[in-house]
């Protein structure tokens, strides 16, 4: 569970990054997931979007996505989500205690 310091600083740093999936007509699938769950392996720190056609809302998508990638919720602003795991082999973000 991330603390407010934490969710600050993470913030920040997403503010430069550009959204890596994208969330549409199909919802949010299985093969998502594992795509969702390599990239935070790799990355540690993600964006998506959900686009208009998504048949669930943004907040929705960004619970669903986080709950069974076992990520955290940083930010949901818009149509856009952040979504943060700690790396088990990548560690690369510090994060503030």
């Amino acid at each position: 569970m991330l603390n407010s310091r934490q969710r600050a600083q993470l913030r920040g740093m997403a503010n430069r990054m550009d959204a890596i999936f994208q969330i549409g007509k199909g919802g949010i699938g299985d093969q998502l997931i594992k795509q969702v769950e390599e990239a935070l392996e790799k990355r540690e720190l993600i964006k998506l979007t959900v686009l208009e056609t998504s048949p669930e809302g943004v907040r929705f998508c960004a619970d669903e996505v986080a709950k069974r990638s076992g990520a955290d919720v940083v930010q949901v602003i818009g149509s856009k989500f952040i979504l943060y795991k700690e790396s088990k082999e990548n560690k690369a973000i510090v994060l503030v205690k």
